[in-house]
């Protein structure tokens, strides 16, 4: 649509111009039922923006992504909509310096998660609407200045069906057969929302007596689709927010600032969550339908309380435009781990961000779209791919270096000072880094530049001299940057030093440093005397962020005697640091392998133990030279069932290697026995078959040949549920078979008929491992449709086809050229479909030197 992606330079054109008092939206939601043929199914919205204009007489423009508009009205004036309306934008002439704006539309439910999105339960038949705006698809419910700096309060009001609820950001009633919701604080467009429907709805409150003997008191909510009730453990939900309201209370000294808080958990969610005050909203299977680990429940305690962080963060204060993106999301992945660690049962919270967090920023840092954590966002379509492991993970590492740098009491008390100054405003960078100035003395330009406004990732090497006696005479910190972004960082860093000393064997830390290193070398004084150490760990703790690299002598002992680290942070930093080896092209494939297999067995900590799981088959899939894969493939499945043997019956422990064994199974031996288990024919003693284990266990049949229609079809009997169907769908994608293959592409590539959800499954199901020679002719196909894709679908269909259909699985020079032969021929396409390609052919280049590493390793 003509003017649909906003520029930057609009945005500040159009803020300099205007100030919005107040919207007044309407919307009409009775047309979510019934039965409707006309595509698209629109409901009606009508909305009123009272706003302010600085130049009188002049033109500027308001955002609407909708079908049709019935009425146009500025200032009492009938306007003609097919003269004002292009589909994207109302112009608005004339403008006086008081103005009122009234938009009588027909918007589109959705069924790609962006707006209103539409959902019908296969299972009962029930219909649930939910929105989803980030960043700028507000414009598809009602009509606004669709930008994070135009903010203004928002009163909602909405007819729905009888028998359903209706919420949004304020508390709501039903009067008079329309629920009217209390008038918002002043926000941005992006954050405000709706959930209608027959939610299955849980309350709780929240209380909490400050200093002053002032109370604050908070009604919680929480709501599922009816069909997940039975599995919805609302009252964990509800304690780890209570625990967060109690931490950022603690921390933050401002009340939480938008009355309830609601939480609802929704279907075919594209996103992990999102800050919507007063009604944040998560994808549903954060709802655990099976027996998980502890690790399931860490994560989601992780975003529910990094959901909380934006309500100060983001919600509260907000970036001006989306280059200072990570001044919500940086801190929100930051204060998530904070409060996970400070607040809740889950106190190991840093080693799964050390693990999981830092390497999605480790990948996304090295990919030639890197980008400043304050990055150059043009428009629309870069801010939605800037949603990264950038802006989040990497910002995080970034704070907690930050934190270590300016103290962290002087860190949150600059964050209060912050919050008191810009409450419900918008800001920079500057506004932040002025007041973390005020309260740690410390002068912030030089680390900012360094740190926010440069790309790339450091690596860290110890180089260690020893004296005759076997003592260190000299320990130094050497830092590399690559050649594309040679930025080198000040690090604030602990060094700590490792030996066997108990009888057992242990690797313990016997000395620990901790130093500010500055350019390319820098000497460790306070260790010089120090015992020889079998292990140095240069980012110890993971205080900042960087690539951890190893002597040789370290590297040799990690080798031999990893598992043997008591420490558990200090274990997942080295099995991370060998990750990067390997993706690096430093460590071949095959002896990363050989680490899981020698070591995983002995990982406590059960979040790291599913990232080994993880990376070790990515190893194999990516990164092991092709003659030695189906070899590993069979080490990894013979390991994976030998640990799932040894496993504790019924321990989460054995649940991750049941998972493992069942993606890295391919001897028909190994399938037979999960079929079995599928059966029932077969039992491993304490193991649990329940339904999202059976589907798990079928996926690879599937793909293998050993179920056929039949067989998913009669596991989708037993599991008739919106979850099962889409289960349903990534099994049948997987069979390998030319027809298949052919019918699953059509439905994502040449129709639109598939909601997000099917489309996300169809393609996991479609790329097979296995399967490389039946994919083959699908390479071509791929850059021959991906333009068209990208202008005919949403941002985010676009995105799942571009990344997903992606053929990494063709690992070959012949692949990376005909990669390269698109670039050349695109250069004037979409920056943001260039950079999806570039992205994924740097991702084919790592792979085809990982490979080349691991030739050579087998030679």
């Amino acid at each position: 649509m003509p003017g649909d992606n906003l520029t930057r330079d609009e945005a500040q054109e159009r803020a300099a111009l205007l100030s919005v008092d107040g919207y007044e939206v309407s919307l009409d939601l009775r047309s979510a039922l019934g039965d409707i043929e006309a595509e698209p199914r629109t409901f009606r919205s009508v909305t009123t923006i009272r706003f302010r204009c600085a130049e009188p007489g002049t033109a500027s423009f308001a955002d609407l992504l909708a079908p049709s508009v019935t009425a146009v009205s500025l200032n009492g004036k009938d306007l003609d909509p097919g003269e004002v309306f292009d589909g994207s934008r109302i112009r608005l002439e004339d403008l006086r310096a008081d103005n009122e704006l009234v938009v009588d539309a027909q918007c589109a439910y959705s069924r790609t998660g962006e707006g209103m999105h539409r959902f019908v339960d296969p299972e009962d038949g029930e219909v649930y609407l939910y929105t989803q705006y980030e960043p700028a698809d507000s414009r598809r419910v009602f009509a606004n200045f669709e930008q994070p700096d135009l903010k203004a309060p928002f009163r909602f009001e909405a007819r729905a069906p009888e028998g359903w609820t209706v919420w949004s950001n304020g508390v709501g009633e039903l009067v008079d057969g329309v629920w009217k919701f209390a008038e918002t604080k002043p926000i941005s467009t992006y954050i405000t929302a709706f959930a209608a429907g027959p939610y299955h709805y849980v309350t709780d409150s929240y209380a909490r007596t400050f200093e002053d003997g002032t109370t604050l008191e908070i009604p919680l909510g929480a709501m599922c689709r009816k069909g997940l009730a039975p599995h919805f453990d609302s009252d964990d939900v509800f304690l780890v927010t209570k625990q967060g309201l109690d931490f950022f209370h603690d921390h933050f000294d401002f009340p939480y600032p938008f009355g309830k808080y609601d939480q609802a958990f929704v279907p075919e969610y594209n996103l992990g969550a999102m800050e919507n005050p007063g009604l944040v909203t998560f994808r549903e299977e954060f709802i655990f339908r099976g027996k998980v680990t502890q690790a399931s429940y860490e994560g989601r305690a992780n975003v529910i309380l990094h959901e909380m962080a934006h309500m100060w963060f983001g919600d509260l204060v907000t970036m001006e435009w989306w280059d200072d993106l990570w001044l919500k999301e940086s801190f929100a992945d930051f204060m998530g781990a904070f409060a996970l660690v400070g607040a809740t049962r889950f106190e190991n919270g840093w080693i799964t961000f050390a693990n999981r967090r830092k390497a999605w920023a480790y990948r996304a840092d090295q990919l030639p779209s890197t980008h400043p954590i304050t990055a150059d966002i043009r428009d629309l379509q870069d801010a939605k791919l800037n949603f990264d492991g950038i802006t989040y993970a990497k910002g995080a590492s970034v704070l907690k270096q930050l934190v270590a740098y300016v103290g962290q009491d002087a860190f949150l008390e600059g964050a209060r000072r912050y919050f008191k100054r810009n409450a419900y405003g918008n800001t920079r960078l500057g506004d932040l880094l002025s007041a973390l100035e005020e309260t740690s003395g410390r002068d912030l330009a030089t680390w900012s530049r360094a740190w926010l406004q440069t790309a790339g990732v450091n690596s860290l090497t110890p180089q260690v001299i020893l004296s005759a006696e076997g003592r260190i005479t000299e320990l130094a910190v050497l830092q590399e940057a690559p050649e594309s972004h040679p930025e080198l960082r000040p690090h604030r860093v602990a060094v700590g030093l490792y030996r066997r000393e108990d009888a057992d064997g242990s690797l313990v830390r016997y000395a620990r440093a901790e130093v500010d290193v500055v350019g390319p070398r820098t000497v460790v004084e306070e260790l010089v005397g120090a015992d020889a150490p079998e292990l140095v760990l240069v980012n110890d703790d993971d205080l900042t962020y960087c690539k951890i690299r190893f002597d040789e002598n370290s590297l040799a002992t990690l080798r031999e005697r990893l598992g043997d680290i008591t420490d558990p942070l200090a274990r997942a930093l080295c099995w991370s640091a060998l990750w990067n080896l390997t993706r690096d092209a430093l460590m071949p494939a095959r002896d990363f392998v050989g680490l899981v297999l020698s070591f995983a067995g002995r990982e406590s900590d059960i979040g790291v133990l599913q990232m080994l799981h993880a990376w070790a088959h990515s190893a194999l899939v990516h990164y092991a030279a092709p003659d030695w894969r189906a070899e590993g493939g069979r080490l990894l499945a013979q390991g994976a069932l030998k640990e799932l043997r040894l496993a504790e019956p019924g321990s989460q422990h054995q649940l991750t290697w049941a998972r493992f064994f069942a993606t890295v199974a391919s001897d028909q031996a190994d399938l037979q026995l999960l079929l079995h288990l599928l059966e029932g024919t077969a039992k491993i003693d304490g193991l649990d078959v329940d339904q999202e284990l059976r589907w798990a266990f079928l996926e690879p049949l599937a793909a293998h040949g050993v179920a056929d229609e039949s067989l998913v079809a009669a596991e989708l009997a037993r599991d008739d549920t919106a979850s099962g169907k889409r289960h349903q769908v990534r099994c049948l994608a997987a069979r390998p078979s030319a027809a298949v293959k052919a019918q699953a592409w059509a439905q994502v590539v040449e129709s639109d008929a598939l909601s997000n959800a099917l489309v996300e499954a169809t393609i996991a199901g479609f790329v097979q491992p296995s399967q490389r020679e039946l994919l083959a002719p699908y390479a071509a196909k791929y850059f021959a449709a991906i333009e068209r894709v990208w202008a005919e679908r949403s941002i985010q269909i676009g995105m799942d086809v571009v990344k997903g259909l992606f053929p990494s699985l063709r690992d070959s020079q012949e692949t990376l050229d005909a990669t390269d032969a698109w670039l050349t021929a695109h250069e004037d396409t979409a920056p943001a479909l260039r950079r999806l390609v570039l992205e994924a052919r740097d991702d084919l280049a790592r792979t085809l030197r990982g490979q080349a590493c691991d030739t050579a390793a087998g030679s």
